[in-house]
């Protein structure tokens, strides 16, 4: 006798609780006399701290392109009283993590560890901060790595395509310089370095941040007086060529023989965090390409298969920010992807978002910024972001109640603005037999080699 097959009822997946509200911790923030700011956050999971001691000036300020980065990298390496030896040996001893790195508009020491070892750590950071001895030997061999390293991005799709954009969106402007040339590392010296130093790592232009198992009291006396004493004169910040306007679409194509895909990226100027549209731009931008369930997820590599992971972004700097959009696909299907690109560019601007999808971009966002929050190093560089661009003091306890104000209407009004596909510059970094003709249908094209010579 045949078993009857029992029948199988679909069970609804359960609603999604509330979101808990966040308890946001202490906060201690002051200015000591010397004039570097300071900000504590008490977080009292692990008996651990993280902090960054970050200065406002980066390569963009620096007498040569990526100048601060070498400063911050062989500032780790020796100062008048420890030996780069010495320093790793104290570390391990602390039991304690140190990094340092620059970007285009700060610099940073980025440190963490136990509190019972705070003095100590704070001690070394702050003797990196004032007395690097920049040995010799210690710039020779950070500056046959970062040649290497750029040999390895010169064949790399990806960092051509991002140097490529921002030479086209910032022209003179030093936004335009995302690394140097093997020639520019090469012609470093000790000098340049300790001028970039002496110039720009003061307390004027610090902020201190750090976020751990301590009451703010207590560490802000320990950063006093380990700080207290630091005098050293700031450079006030240069000013910069305004970046060039673009108007209709041109493509920019990077040869790069024998390449088996194709990397594409388009962008286009927008804004930086202080804007008023920065937060409806930043929702915007995760509906349309920000999440890996957005619509450019969907369309190109969901349904068609072009590529495997495309991404945008609004990318904001100091003084400026751009917008942009990029996939690595196969040669054959350039021309499909870039349609595609531009389709849903514009599906944004025309046509507003539905409920459920704004709904679900809210929750994302929102959920993604209390991930930030749950670690000591997370909160503080939610606090970064927040002192060294000067955010409204409660941009962070008021940050997941605008994301869930912000309507479809403000959705697509800020589409409208910042996703500029009329005037947009696109980017095709391959092989140009393959890929020329199929870019040259959406604008008029200009070729460079991999080292960023017009061909």
């Amino acid at each position: 006798m045949a078993t009857a097959t029992p029948e199988v009822h679909a069970v609804a997946a359960p609603a999604l609780a509330p979101e808990q509200p966040v308890v946001w911790p202490r906060r201690t923030v002051r200015t000591l006399a010397n004039g570097m700011q300071v900000v504590l956050v008490e977080s009292h999971t692990i008996p651990k701290f993280s902090g960054q001691l970050l200065f406002r000036s980066g390569n963009a300020v620096a007498e040569s392109p990526g100048l601060a980065d070498m400063t911050a990298t062989v500032a780790r390496t020796g100062t008048a009283s420890r030996s780069s030896r010495q320093i790793e040996e104290e570390l391990r001893r602390l039991g304690a993590d140190l990094g340092t790195g620059a970007g285009a508009d700060s610099s940073s020491i980025s440190f963490g560890g136990l509190v019972e070892f705070a003095t100590p750590l704070l001690d070394l950071v702050a003797d990196l901060a004032r007395n690097a001895s920049f040995p010799a030997t210690e710039l020779e061999r950070e500056r046959r790595q970062q040649i290497e390293a750029l040999r390895i991005e010169r064949a790399t799709p990806g960092f051509l395509a991002g140097e490529r954009l921002r030479k086209v969106l910032f022209g003179a402007h030093p936004y335009a310089v995302i690394s140097p040339s093997e020639e520019q590392v090469a012609a470093y010296t000790r000098e340049a370095l300790e001028r970039y130093y002496r110039a720009h790592y003061a307390p004027e232009n610090a902020l201190l941040v750090a976020a751990g198992d301590f009451p703010g009291g207590e560490m802000l006396a320990r950063i006093e007086q380990t700080f207290a004493n630091w005098r050293a004169p700031c450079q006030p910040a240069p000013s910069f060529p305004a970046p060039p306007s673009h108007s209709g679409r041109r493509v920019h194509l990077v040869h790069l023989p024998g390449s088996v895909q194709t990397q594409v990226l388009l962008g286009n100027h927008a804004i930086t965090r202080k804007h008023p549209d920065w937060l409806p731009l930043t929702l915007a931008n995760s509906i349309f390409g920000g999440a890996f369930n957005s619509r450019l997820v969907m369309n190109i590599r969901e349904q068609k298969g072009y590529t495997y992971s495309p991404r945008s972004s609004a990318s904001p700097l100091r003084l400026h920010g751009y917008f942009s959009v990029g996939a690595a696909v196969r040669n054959d299907v350039v021309a499909a992807t870039l349609a595609e690109l531009f389709y849903e560019l514009d599906r944004m601007r025309a046509l507003p978002v539905g409920d459920d999808e704004l709904t679900d971009a809210r929750n994302y966002m929102s959920g993604v910024f209390s991930l930030g929050l749950a670690t000591q190093s997370g909160l503080a560089g939610q606090l970064v972001n927040l002192y060294l661009n000067g955010l409204p003091e409660d941009y962070l306890e008021t940050y997941r109640e605008k994301i869930r104000g912000l309507t479809s209407a403000e959705v697509q009004a800020a589409a409208r603005k910042y996703f500029d596909s009329a005037n947009a510059q696109i980017v095709v970094v391959g092989d140009r037999a393959q890929v020329e003709q199929q870019a040259a249908l959406f604008g008029p094209v200009t070729a460079y080699d991999a080292q960023g010579n017009q061909i």
